[in-house]
């Protein structure tokens, strides 16, 4: 992807000071992107794992990382030091993620950024894309761009929590070639669901930390800082800091940054508590809307506007 806030495609290695994965930290995240590192090129089958951060904060996006080296490598990750993304230091976290780009030849990794304005739009539109298919999407399509890359992948280990076997089943349904273990701290397990995990946290906290306000971006003259560059916290809405940024940063009229997924009941219970209220046009015009209401009897499935204007339902022409 030439911009990874522009559109919804990938990008290669950028040539950027910072992480790979962020194309250019000065311009705001808008769309939804996927990154890919350089492809190995050691001979395969490789094994692969997922891992996401940021599915549970209600600020921020949502990233989903995988790992992937060949199956003969194997011995020589467990060395490397990688493991659940959680328990290490930020500073462990930076260095693994050099490490995972410093053997190019046998290792590779990819990360799918969802923004918190997708996830949002996702989970509020109708019908709903609630946030487990969304997940679902991200790591279909990282497997598929992996493979489409020239890789053969024998074994692909994913973390997932809740019903895992409905999902394995799943997985296996679309690559019947490959051998899926889907399974909760899968990132505890296999090292290269660790590595994945790594890519995929350092991704999101760099997103998160750097920030760029996309109400405040190009715009002439530069806004003065105000409260939302106050310290956002992690996200999770049992952060304090965040809890303080979501009650400092309301704009009663026109609500929060797109900073914020406003599919989460924590930003709607505020919304409606504190913001003001909105009345639709619509609303209340009883009669408008009582034209467009199903007839009953021999008018069973008819709205009185189709009733009026003569128009019947047909089966055949």
């Amino acid at each position: 992807m030439d911009s990874c806030k522009s559109q919804d495609t990938a990008m290669e290695e950028s040539p950027e000071v910072g992480i790979p994965s962020i194309a250019d930290p000065s311009l705001p995240l808008i769309d939804s992107y996927t990154y890919h590192s350089p492809t190995p090129t050691a001979a395969g089958p490789y094994i692969l794992g997922v891992d996401e951060a940021g599915r549970g904060p209600v600020l921020g996006p949502l990233v989903y990382g995988v790992a992937y080296c060949p199956v003969a490598y194997k011995d020589d990750l467990e060395k490397l030091g990688f493991a659940d993304s959680k328990t290490l230091t930020a500073q462990n976290r930076s260095s693994l993620l050099e490490i995972l780009g410093s053997d190019p030849a046998n290792m590779g990794w990819s990360v799918r950024v969802l923004s918190p304005k997708a996830i949002s739009a996702g989970m509020l539109r109708r019908p709903p894309v609630n946030l487990n298919q969304q997940s679902q999407e991200a790591t279909v399509l990282l497997i598929r761009e992996v493979l489409a890359r020239g890789l053969q992948l024998s074994e692909v280990y994913v973390d997932a929590l809740g019903k895992t076997g409905p999902y394995e089943a799943y997985l296996s349904s679309l690559f019947p070639d490959i051998s899926f273990t889907v399974t909760a701290k899968a990132d505890q397990k296999f090292k290269i669901v660790g590595a994945a995990s790594v890519a995929a946290k350092v991704t999101r906290d760099a997103w998160i930390e750097g920030w760029v306000y996309e109400e405040h971006h190009g715009v002439s003259p530069a806004p003065p800082p105000g409260k939302w560059v106050e310290e956002i916290g992690s996200g999770y809405p049992s952060d304090p800091k965040t809890q303080a940024w979501i009650k400092n940063s309301l704009e009663p009229t026109f609500g929060y940054p797109s900073l914020v997924r406003f599919s989460w009941a924590t930003i709607k219970v505020v919304l409606d508590k504190d913001a003001h209220p909105v009345e639709w046009m619509d609303d209340g015009q009883a009669s408008l809307m009582k034209a467009f209401d199903s007839g009953t009897g021999r008018d069973k499935d008819r709205c009185a506007v189709a009733k009026d204007l003569g128009l019947k339902s047909v089966g055949t022409l």
